[in-house]
């Protein structure tokens, strides 16, 4: 077996009805197992894998595990060469798995690698290169030079922002959200460490991958990336475990350190902690007393699909109140997609035709003029069924 996939899901059944299909939808598609193992969602998820992806090898958890040990499961009983933790909100164009594994076959000192993440408007994240938390990189990242200086080899080294982006590099910090793993580093490495219950488990997992004497790595194939879906982050729970998990990243590699050190660390994680609450408990408050947010223009969407699709998609449009138009994918489009149209200042989802489309040229189309205001869609007319950053329509 070359390639086990594992994918822990908590709450997002379509998100991951469509990472399923970019994944069935690899050209070449590699000799692979897929392994869902739901943390106990209270959605749909659980019936529409067994209905819908009789492949799939699922595990139904009886309670949330948490992100690590869900993923510890799964590993333990793959029989894959590589092992790819994968995100739920996330879609792969049809020659990332091949190029990824190439890759991987062509670096035998690669313990890992990390792919080109982009946002729903086809920015690219950050967070697909990052460098090992430090007590000086954290500094740099808190204090704001990491901003204010983000390609700065030291200052920006959080992102490790000096990298190009069109190139293999080797990084420090493989995301979680797409990380491939060489078992046989893996084994030697460690599995997931579950005292982190969600986050952080893949800063600790890179560092430790390093210091078993292998390399982690950066390679410019791109997925997209919902970034969040699965987790509320306006949650007082999310706060709580988002720094816990830094705080236990800390204790566990540098707890050696000098008090004098450990101490101002400690305490700027704890300050960030506190300011996060205090700010999310304010909106709570002025929410309470009837203060509320400027109200937000309707978004706008754009159909593109074939003859066939065009009724239903405007079918879905209709029963869903959408302000809509439609252009047909022929000529021009399907060479361009959305690029040669003009988006106002208002919100914009463009919804493809995915009988039409695949998943490289689309993620193409918002890669190369990314709008901050104009956002991805897919349709699956085999589902009959629209999915956006911001919703799931039928």
């Amino acid at each position: 077996m070359k390639l086990s996939i594992i994918i822990v899901n908590y709450n997002v059944c379509h998100y991951l009805e469509q990472c399923l299909d970019s994944i069935l939808k690899s050209n070449p598609a590699p000799e692979m197992e897929i392994w869902v193992v739901d943390n106990h969602s209270k959605d749909d998820s659980v019936e529409t894998i067994r209905k819908e992806f009789p492949e799939v090898k699922l595990v139904a958890l009886a309670h949330n595990l948490g992100f690590a040990r869900a993923n510890n499961v799964a590993i333990r009983q793959s029989a894959g060469e590589y092992v790819l933790l994968l995100n739920p909100d996330t879609v792969l164009a049809e020659d990332t798995l091949s190029k990824v594994l190439a890759f991987m076959d062509s670096h035998p000192k690669a313990g890992g690698c990390g792919v080109r993440m982009s946002h729903t408007d086809g920015s690219d994240a950050k967070e697909s290169r990052r460098g090992i938390p430090t007590p000086m990189t954290s500094f740099y990242k808190m204090s704001g030079l990491c901003a204010r200086f983000p390609n700065h080899p030291r200052f920006g080294h959080y992102y490790m922002s000096n990298l190009p982006w069109d190139k293999p590099g080797q990084i420090e910090v493989i995301s979680g959200a797409f990380c491939m793993l060489r078992k046989s580093a893996l084994d030697k490495a460690g599995l997931l460490d579950e005292d982190f219950f969600m986050y952080g488990e893949d800063i600790d997992l890179s560092y430790r991958l390093i210091k078993a004497g292998y390399e982690c790595w950066y390679v410019p194939c791109r997925i997209l990336h919902y970034k969040g879906e699965s987790t509320v982050k306006s949650s007082f729970r999310y706060v709580h475990v988002f720094y816990q998990a830094m705080l236990i990243f800390f204790r566990k590699h540098y707890g050696g350190m000098s008090v004098l050190l450990r101490l101002p660390i400690k305490l700027a994680i704890l300050a960030m902690a506190s300011g996060a609450f205090i700010s999310m408990q304010a909106h709570r408050i002025k929410l309470s007393l009837g203060f509320t947010d400027r109200p937000q223009r309707p978004v706008r969407y754009l159909f593109i699909g074939s003859d066939r699709s065009m009724n239903d998609m405007k079918r879905i449009a209709r029963e869903n109140g959408l302000e809509a138009t439609f252009l047909k994918a022929e000529g021009a489009v399907l060479d361009h997609g959305h690029l040669d149209q003009h988006f106002s200042a208002d919100k914009y989802v463009v919804v493809y035709d995915m009988g039409v489309f695949d998943y490289a040229h689309v993620l193409d189309f918002f890669s190369r003029k990314p709008q901050p205001n104009v956002l991805v869609g897919f349709y699956h007319p085999l589902r009959s069924m629209v999915i956006t950053p911001v919703s799931y329509l039928k």
